[in-house]
């Protein structure tokens, strides 16, 4: 007995050791490939530059980018749940680097439509992996882990904004492109080498937030409300979060701060590469934050606090923004309020419908992010109509009251009826 138990022991040990390494491969791949969505506001002005082109049309590469990493979500998943997670993020590397040196040869629009589509294919893979990692290796910290798993998405360009920047403006943005997307695919392949699920018996359950030992099919999971609300409440709060990322270069521009040097004591910078520094940490700092948070008081109630928090962010922002001081300090708040929404909901997903299939219910769910994305150049055409920015914000801050009260009075009691219904399900 005693011989069993100390090799169970060492077994246990071994498990847990292995799942934070895969949790660190994760991270680094996703920190890689988020250069892709979180670096692009920087090129935007300079394409806008070089070619003449509206930013409308310039814009168009984000939503391409966003509704193709959406769609591509589903497939992956479903060969993640096929083939294992290797192949999946090392396919996604290649496409990583190979998007960016599709752009920096593009001379027409259609050039970088086709960089923004391979390169959503790319995040789709590595966001897909990373999320199924965490979510099988951690179900007894499932908040946390997809958080941190998320923080390196959020929080991956903060080594990399100055200098894409500072190459940007001495080389040119397509010699930046071109550097850039080979060191992130050659990172994300390198990586993802590592990277595999867990054995049956290696992880543990959450004793603290409910979770159901069921694990649902994708035709299953589609039958139940609890879906397609979730759908709804994160199309709703993906849409400002995009918005910023997308526009952040653009609205600070327009609120003429962009360049206004910001003097903090020890250093001065100018407003717009402070406030990306700023919101890639709390970027960063949001998804692992609310996402241990969510693991103790439960994933409805944490939805409503950050939701509310991003929607009282971005009213701020629409009254206030224009001062680059106020503009930096708003901007990181909206961010920290709207990063979490992939730990949150990647963890709701798990704890509902478990994870042999989760590859492909999270996929699904992830389409909302594409309507979501659809609104990036609606929100210039709505600014270039009005004048102003604040019609925008408006918009998205009630989009996001709309999913907080919905987390907390519609999902909540349909997650407990959900449950109920479960085989062998833990409760709190």
């Amino acid at each position: 007995m005693s011989v069993t138990t100390g090799v169970e022991t060492r077994t246990q040990f071994i498990a847990a050791r292995h799942r934070w390494v895969q949790l660190v491969t994760g991270v680094i791949c996703m920190a890689a490939v988020a250069n892709i969505q979180y670096s692009w506001t920087l090129f935007v002005p300079e394409i806008v530059k070089t070619f003449g082109w509206s930013r409308a049309s310039v814009q168009a590469s984000f939503t391409v980018f966003i509704v193709t990493q959406v769609l591509s979500t589903p497939v992956v998943g479903y060969l993640i749940d096929r083939y294992g997670l290797r192949p999946v993020i090392m396919l996604g590397g290649f496409a990583a680097g190979l998007s960016w040196i599709i752009n920096s040869a593009a001379t027409v629009l259609p050039g970088f439509y086709f960089g923004a589509l391979i390169g959503g294919i790319a995040a789709g893979c590595v966001n897909a992996c990373a999320v199924n990692s965490a979510l099988k290796w951690f179900p007894d910290r499932r908040g946390l882990a997809v958080g941190i798993m998320a923080a390196g998405y959020g929080s991956g360009t903060l080594l990399t904004v100055l200098p894409i920047a500072s190459m940007i403006e001495t080389s040119g943005f397509a010699h930046a492109f071109f550097v850039y997307g080979l060191i992130q695919g050659i990172i994300i392949i390198a990586a993802g080498w590592f990277m595999r699920s867990p054995d049956p018996g290696q992880v543990t359950y959450s004793t603290l937030v409910q979770q159901s030992r069921r694990d649902f099919t994708l035709v299953e999971a589609l039958r139940s409300p609890v879906l397609w609300v979730m759908m709804v409440m994160f199309a709703c709060v993906a849409t400002g979060g995009l918005m910023a990322v997308a526009q952040l270069s653009l609205i600070a521009q327009d609120f003429g701060i962009k360049n206004i040097q910001v003097d903090v004591g020890l250093f001065s910078m100018a407003a717009l590469p402070f406030a990306l520094i700023v919101d890639r940490i709390t970027n960063g700092i949001s998804r692992p934050m609310f996402g241990w948070i969510s693991d103790h008081i439960g994933r409805e109630t944490t939805m409503l606090i950050a939701f509310s928090l991003e929607a009282a962010g971005i009213l701020a922002l629409a009254t206030f923004g224009s001062h680059p001081v106020v503009f930096i300090a708003l901007s990181g708040l909206v961010f920290l309020a709207w990063g979490e929404i992939y730990s949150l909901f990647g963890a709701t997903i798990g704890d509902a419908f478990g994870t042999q299939h989760i590859g492909k219910i999270y996929g699904v769910l992830f389409l909302s992010a594409g309507f979501a994305s659809f609104f990036v150049p609606i929100a210039n055409l709505i600014m270039s109509a009005t004048g102003t920015w604040t019609t925008v914000f408006y918009i998205v801050a009630a989009m996001d009251l709309v999913a907080a009260l919905a987390a907390f009075f519609v999902l909540k009691p349909l997650l407990s009826r959900h449950y109920a219904h479960c085989d062998h399900a833990k409760y709190r």
